[in-house]
């Protein structure tokens, strides 16, 4: 049984034998998808310069989604702090929070969302990487300026996005909520959240520690479908291991094709086993361990999956599946 609220991180794949256009449009009925299924909110993630992954505001995503959708939460997970001026990102998401009253999100976090250095040094006209200060810094002025100089009534609600102890000692500082990256960085996930928790300080923004957990989560009806899906991810992770990171987001087709190295494959198979992928018993028994181990407040959901249709269903199969095991569980509850 999954006993905290479930949400969404949309990375907007972009598929091979697609446009960016068409995965655009495709936010539009997953927001509108996820919404009617019950999700909790669903944040936009920020990445540039990526043949896989489109490179569409997070900012522009949300008023879009706000406007085509009526209570679910959205916002961004995350925008780059050190990619804006922390007033306009102030701005930005002040402005949404008094168009769309108590929900809006957001979400703040560090890296350039690129692996290219010369698109990296343009999105900060030409400076290079951002130091720990720095970055410190910004969140902190992001934070005032929401308060001091936007003051449109309804804030935002902010977030910061962690995948360090470091990150999460700036957290527990600011008295922010934290998303924990377990997606990206599983092996990190035990430390951030010690790190987190002992040190928090209360705020006006959290009044104790609030954690939100990230996890990669594939569903399909059986375990052989459920490998076909994530299979596309697989190739863009063995990828990444290899310091590749220029090249489309493949079909399910072409990633069973594809020759893995043995090396590769126990890795992956490392990385899935932190992870949710299977039937939806799999996936659910998963999940409720997973937030059972960290705590967690809320758990959000990354599916990146080749079909729109694809993704939806494996959303679907989660909620239901978990709503179901509730039902069963209070009813024969003594």
């Amino acid at each position: 049984m999954i006993d905290v609220p479930l949400s969404a991180l949309e990375v907007a794949m972009v598929q091979t034998g697609t446009r960016a256009v068409e995965t655009l449009r495709d936010t539009t009925a997953f927001a509108q998808g996820l919404e009617r299924l019950g999700y909790h909110r669903i944040w936009y993630a920020e990445h540039h310069h990526s043949p896989a992954i489109g490179a569409f505001p997070p900012v522009v995503l949300t008023a879009h989604a706000a406007a085509s959708t009526s209570a679910i939460r959205l916002g961004s997970g995350g925008v780059l702090a050190p990619n804006h001026a922390p007033l306009t990102l102030a701005e930005q998401f002040g402005t949404l929070a008094a168009l769309h009253e108590d929900r809006i999100d957001l979400g703040i976090g560090r890296g350039p969302g690129t692996f290219d250095e010369a698109t990296a040094r343009a999105l900060r006209r030409g400076a290079g990487p951002t130091t720990d200060a720095e970055y410190h810094g910004d969140v902190a002025a992001i934070l005032t300026f929401l308060v001091d100089e936007v003051a449109l009534g309804s804030l935002p609600e902010p977030w910061l996005l962690v995948s360090s102890t470091a990150g999460a000692a700036l957290a527990a500082r600011l008295g922010l909520p934290i998303a924990v990256a377990h997606h990206i960085r599983p092996d990190n996930t035990r430390a951030v959240l010690e790190r987190y928790r002992s040190a928090f300080t209360p705020s006006r923004w959290c009044e104790q520690p609030r954690v939100l957990v990230c996890v990669e989560a594939v569903c399909a009806e059986t375990e052989e479908e459920a490998a076909w899906r994530v299979g596309p991810m697989d190739v863009i992770k063995a990828g990444l291991l290899k310091g590749l990171s220029e090249f489309p987001f493949p079909t399910p087709a072409d990633a069973a094709a594809h020759p893995f190295t043995a090396e590769e494959r126990r890795a992956l198979a490392g990385f899935r086993a932190q992870q949710a992928v299977g039937t939806p018993v799999t996936v659910v028994q998963r999940l409720a361990q997973l937030a059972a181990e960290t705590g967690a407040d809320e758990l959000m959901l990354t599916t990146p999956v080749y079909d729109l249709h694809d993704r939806i269903r494996s959303y679907e199969l989660i909620k239901k599946y978990s709503e179901a095991t509730t039902a069963t569980t209070s009813t024969t509850a003594p």
